[in-house]
């Protein structure tokens, strides 16, 4: 990923990542912080913004410990007269919806936009999760782009009604339009410098109880309909012509697959945009209905436009007749794309599809069941998840009770505990939910109860359920796996991190002495590279009784390669002794590190040198410590 255009003092078009525009537009609009947690698909803005920190100079910027405190963060900023910026992807608003509903009622100052991410086909998370209800639910203004540079003409307009109305305005994105490039025409650069302000100067009344409550909601529905008045005149929400009186409402990435749809078949139908999610342009879309006899509504995830769409029908349009989910034409999960769109267009026209897809797709399924092999996902070549994992499976089978616990995952790369050669995982909800889970388990079961989160995920959210574990005495153990930054995302920091965003110093957490701090029964240091000498404390610390607490601390291998490289340190690949090795494959079997494979002409273990980074956990797992260092074999 490059910034340079990011940071480009000209204006005029540019190829960019629709997250690098997100962040040119907020910089355009002379955003003064910002404050994220990371999460795809929107860490690129994370990542963007902490990049060009201290090139510009003029914002201050946190990589927050969850998307709670980035949004209070940003809100904060607001009030306090600065605008301001978050992004997070929309399981991330269900932490930050609880003051997101309260800053609604209290309302705002200066600028202030949250972009949210919504994961179709849930590539990257739990669930497909359908974020467009939080607009509404919160009275706060929502609007969505299609492409890169309606989300940069978006965000900054954003800016501009949030001050307008004093309300924090949310901008909605899928997978498919953050991860887009695009043409951007780019703007004026005209940033101010970074100056504190006084409290005395832009002091307002910011808290909602009771009767105040009552009052704020009255007057935030009064600023819904001035808003709702404004959205129904927004360039966003707009008709494009056709021929027929069949017609299409769209909005998001949905919107280029019906006009790519629409140039297979080769047709024309009128199209209605929208672009302003909540408040709807009602009687833009009634008037729409008025001149059509059958609406076509296409979105992915949940009929949210539809259901809304039906209602007005009923005054505008009674007779139309409208297809989407709940018509059976089109289905409420995954991604939508061009074939599918295609498919339900032609059915309602009468015509065939361009392609025969369905003929594609039985191709397709051949070739990959005749040719192709599962490959499941894997840890990277040195992570050291995989000699933790490696040496809690040897400590659950030396004690012979690898079928008389419960083990609850968390969320992060150490989610692939459930695929083999761990094959472990009881559950795996939501971030931190293993340390809940665990304390109504731990009272419910006779097993042991053990619980795993990342050095991220225990900042983020397991905090709570970690001093409620303390304080009833609970008898669960639980690992924690310290690889110095929120790895799954892109190594960014967090709290047990040196650095911050643009690569600022920051105070590190002592995380073993703030687990003594709460009470913890022990807390057990491991080196997941001395994998064999990992198993026993692993043992001893199960059996403990207590809240006991292991620490599994090796800093991510993609990170600590690319901080070696800074240094300008050699990295030091390692190779198979084939007069040692006994092809046993406890490294292949146990392992699967795919810088090993199997030399076709010996049978012997190889590894490849362009993906090794020389940790030696194989050879920690070898009978015979077959794996050298190059150098040592030189």
């Amino acid at each position: 990923m490059t910034v340079e255009d990011v940071k480009r003092e000209d204006h005029g078009p540019a190829l960019m990542l629709t997250n690098e525009a997100v962040v040119r537009a907020a910089l355009e609009a002379d955003v003064k912080v910002v404050a994220a947690y990371p999460g795809s698909p929107t860490s690129e803005i994370l990542d963007t913004f902490s990049e060009v920190l201290t090139h510009f100079g003029d914002f201050r910027m946190h990589v927050a410990i969850n998307e709670k405190v980035a949004l209070e963060t940003v809100a904060g900023a607001s009030m306090a007269g600065m605008r301001s910026f978050t992004s997070m992807k929309s399981v991330g608003m269900n932490v930050a919806s609880d003051s997101m509903l309260s800053m609604a009622y209290t309302g705002l100052r200066a600028g202030c936009v949250c972009l949210i991410a919504d994961d179709p086909h849930a590539h990257s998370s739990q669930s497909e999760q359908d974020g467009r209800y939080f607009g509404e639910a919160a009275y706060v203004p929502m609007i969505e782009p299609s492409t890169a540079q309606e989300a940069y003409d978006m965000v900054k307009w954003a800016f501009e009604v949030s001050e307008r109305y004093r309300t924090l305005v949310i901008v909605r994105t899928t997978t498919r339009v953050n991860h887009q490039r695009g043409m951007v025409r780019l703007g004026d650069l005209k940033r101010t410098p970074f100056k504190r302000k006084r409290w005395a100067d832009v002091r307002d009344s910011y808290f909602t109880v009771g009767a105040v409550a009552r009052e704020l909601k009255a007057r935030l529905l009064e600023k819904v309909k001035r808003i709702r008045e404004e959205f129904e005149e927004s360039e966003f929400n707009r008709v494009d012509e056709g021929e027929g009186d069949v017609g299409i409402i769209t909005a998001g990435v949905c919107y280029l697959h019906v006009k790519e749809a629409m140039r297979n078949l080769g047709v024309s139908l009128p199209v209605l945009k929208i672009g302003t999610l909540y408040p709807l342009p009602e009687r833009k879309i009634a008037d729409f209905l008025k001149r059509v006899s059958t609406v076509i509504v296409v979105e992915e995830l949940s009929p949210f436009l539809e259901t809304r769409i039906t209602a007005l029908a009923k005054d505008a349009n009674p007779s139309v007749r409208i297809i989407g989910k709940r018509s059976g034409h089109f289905p409420e999960m995954l991604e939508y794309n061009v074939p599918i769109v295609e498919r339900v267009l032609a059915g309602v026209l009468g015509r065939e599809t361009s392609v025969d897809y369905d003929a594609v797709l039985e191709r397709a399924k051949r070739a990959k069941e005749g040719v192709l092999p599962d490959r499941a996902p894997i840890f990277c070549p040195g992570c050291p998840h995989r000699g933790t994992l490696w040496a809690f499976r040897q400590a659950l089978t030396r004690l012979k009770i690898r079928d008389k616990i419960v083990f609850n995952n968390d969320i992060g790369c150490y989610s692939m505990a459930f695929l083999p050669p761990n094959n472990f995982s009881d559950s795996m909800l939501a971030m931190g939910a293993s340390v809940g889970l665990s304390a109504g388990m731990e009272m419910a079961l006779e097993d042991k109860v053990i619980a795993m989160v990342g050095d991220s995920t225990l900042y983020h959210a397991a905090l709570p359920g970690i001093v409620n574990l303390i304080h009833h005495n609970s008898n669960v153990t639980l690992f924690v796996l310290d690889n110095s930054v929120t790895a799954m995302t892109g190594q960014q920091p967090n709290p047990n991190s040196t650095y911050d965003a643009g690569h600022t110093p920051a105070r590190k957490i002592n995380m073993e002495r703030f687990f003594e701090a709460l009470g913890a029964d022990s807390v057990t240091i491991i080196d997941p590279y001395e994998t064999r000498e990992c198993v026993k404390p692993i043992m001893e610390a199960i059996q403990r009784p207590g809240f006991n607490v292991i620490i599994s601390r090796r800093e991510c291998a993609l990170y600590g390669d690319r901080e070696k490289k800074k240094r300008g340190e050699k990295i030091v690949p390692s190779v198979n002794d084939k007069e040692v090795c006994r092809n046993i494959y406890a490294c292949i079997r146990e392992f699967y590190c795919p810088a090993i494979v199997i030399d076709e002409s010996d049978r012997k273990m190889v590894i490849q040198q362009d993906l090794c980074d020389g940790c030696l956990e194989c050879r920690q797992v070898c009978p015979v410590d077959a794996p050298r260092r190059m150098e040592v074999r030189q």
